[in-house]
Formats: structure tokens, sequence, C-alpha cells
């Protein structure tokens, strides 16, 4: 049976969670099995997430539209999958880097673990762009 993941970043309307959905119904998902979140992937709790991970059984396929919208930080990411593959679930994403990802193949494996840790680095590259605030008192520090 697959079961869906979709999550978008940002809660205030400026992102959709349609294009996930969409990908979602075309893969085969039945849209009852498929949960959703308006969170970021690094900071936000993700209620979505933590409810589609308790109701997926073995012989499950977690489906995500890309492998960022399960996280970008890379060791949630390694245990989460490692999770899924202990309980004898796979992983199946289906766009973006990381496309055709399915982790029941050594080859699979391989690739979720490049494309995890691009993520990480995906999201590190967009923080250095925005900027940083440093610690203590606050204070800006531009991007370079």
């Amino acid at each position: 049976m697959l079961i869906g993941h979709v999550r978008v970043s940002k809660s205030d309307g400026t992102q959709t969670l349609e294009p996930q959905r969409d990908a979602m119904l075309a893969a085969g998902v039945d849209p009852a099995r498929i949960y959703e979140d308006l969170a970021s992937g690094r900071h936000d709790p993700r209620p979505g997430l933590m409810a589609c991970l308790k109701a997926i059984q073995p012989g499950n396929t977690l489906v995500l539209w890309k492998l960022d919208r399960l996280g970008r930080d890379l060791r949630h990411l390694v245990n989460t999958v490692e999770d899924l593959r202990g309980r004898s679930v796979g992983l199946k994403v289906l766009t973006g880097a990381g496309a055709q990802i399915d982790t029941t193949t050594a080859n699979g494996r391989l690739a979720f673990g490049i494309f995890a840790a691009f993520a990480e680095f995906e999201r590190e590259l967009i923080a250095e762009r925005a900027g940083a605030w440093a610690g203590g008192r606050a204070r800006w520090i531009a991007p370079r």
C-alpha cells in the first residue's frame, strides 16, 4: 500500500500543496492516505509526518514528492529512512533531485544517501544567502 506525505514550508498561503497532492494521486496514492504539513522541514513540529509514520505498516511504501519534503537535516533523513527500512517499509521519491529513489534496493539506498547530503547542503546554502543573526546581542551578519 502506498502512503503519501506532502509538505510546504510556509503556511501563509504563498505555497500550495496541490502540485504535490496531484503527483501523489498520479502515482496511485489513495487520497485518504495522504498526510500533509504546513511547516518548515527543519524547525517546526510536523504532526502530519508523525501521524503518517505511525500509520505506516510493514510492506507499505512511503511516497514523497521530493526528498527534501521529508526534511533537510541529514541526520533526520537518514534516521527516518533507516527506521522505515527496519520496519520493512519502502520509500519512493517522485520528482526532483532523488527522483526514483527506491530504498528496497542497494542502488536506491546509495542514491538516498547522496541526495540526503545534497538536501542538507541546500538548506545550509539557503541560510547563508539569507544571512544570519549572530549570537549574544542581536546583530546582523550580511550574506557573503
